[in-house]
């Protein structure tokens, strides 16, 4: 009975000539897929496309976009990292009832982030851009900070409209006070921006979204190394540049919040983890913890875009059941006043 069961069971796995078959056609619409999904270098690795619209608030004369409330919404994806750091920005400068938030969805089927509420007469993000530029071409990406009055958007660069809301609405704004940029501590700030960009916030792309293991093995390495280095650097502080909070750590944040849940599987990011850090978990917990920003995040929007709609990365679409978010209000040593 054993010998005619282990007969069966190697009646059932696929023979050589068709495995080889298969992994050749699989590996090449993964290819085509991946060359589409995330444009890539000679050597394979990620390239990020720029975005477009560089637009500043501000009270200058000459300046179209003037800060008011009410007259500018934010175009926002819950799973989106750079979206997530200007929902961090206005939750902790206060500015929920001064700047209007509009949801996106992404459809994975098309590419395309859809609105889940009609807004200035659009559906979907290529419609607005269109609004704002007629025969627009580029790519429609969040966030997006929209002003009402002229119909146009400001400004799509995450890094930018962080600074925005964090210097141009203080008269509007419940914390006005609150300055997470600056001026002593700019140099600095910028410094660490630069670094983790490149490392981290991108470095995990360039992991995930990697088509040579040359061009992932430099990825990952580097992500780890800079890593690495914070940690030890939040051995003595309790933020990046010391004991003030900045929009250095809101931009390292959005990443450390996806890192074990998406990044450290999805993008083989899987060296270690960011709660078996000593410090940096103690870091990402006190960030999550402070007033406001645990209302910006959305796990179960994470994992539903990043496992949902990166095919190429997650054929079968399952969905993960974990982590436990328990874990993001563990105490931690560094508290706010």
């Amino acid at each position: 009975m054993a010998e005619n069961k282990n007969q069966n069971n190697s009646k059932s796995i696929p023979s050589g000539f068709i495995i080889r078959i298969v992994k050749l056609i699989w590996t090449t619409i993964w290819q085509i897929m991946m060359s589409n999904l995330a444009p890539r270098s000679e050597s394979g690795k990620y390239i990020r496309p720029t975005t477009q619209f560089h637009n500043f608030i501000g009270t200058e004369p000459d300046n179209p976009y003037t800060p008011a409330p009410g007259r500018y919404d934010l175009y926002v994806g819950f799973a989106c990292p750079w979206a997530h750091r200007t929902l961090v920005v206005r939750s902790l400068k206060g500015l929920q009832d001064v700047i209007s938030i509009i949801i996106c969805s992404p459809l994975g089927d098309k590419g395309i982030w859809v609105m889940n509420q009609e807004s200035e007469g659009c559906r979907t993000l290529p419609e607005l851009y269109s609004l704002s530029k007629p025969g627009y071409r580029g790519r429609c990406t969040v966030p997006v900070l929209w002003d009402r009055q002229t119909h146009t958007i400001v400004n799509n660069e995450s890094a930018e409209i962080i600074v925005i809301l964090n210097s141009q609405f203080n008269k509007f704004a419940a914390n006005p006070k609150l300055d997470l940029y600056p001026e002593e501590l700019r140099y600095e700030i910028n410094i660490w921006n630069k670094t983790i960009y490149s490392a981290v916030n991108n470095g995990v792309y360039n992991c995930g979204f990697a088509q040579t293991q040359s061009s992932y093995d430099k990825a990952c390495q580097d992500l780890f190394a800079v890593l690495d280095k914070i940690d030890a650097v939040l051995e003595n502080n309790q933020y990046l540049c010391g004991e003030k909070l900045t929009l250095a750590d809101v931009r390292l944040f959005t990443t450390l919040f996806r890192f074990d849940m998406v990044y450290y599987g999805l993008f083989k990011c899987n060296r270690r983890r960011i709660q078996d850090y000593k410090n940096l978990s103690v870091y990402l917990r006190d960030l999550y913890q402070l007033p406001g920003v645990a209302n910006t995040c959305d796990l179960e929007s994470i994992k539903r875009d990043y496992y949902g709609n990166l095919f190429p990365l997650n054929p079968g679409g399952i969905i993960p059941s974990g982590p436990d978010i328990k874990y993001y209000w563990k105490s931690h040593e560094w508290g706010m006043e």
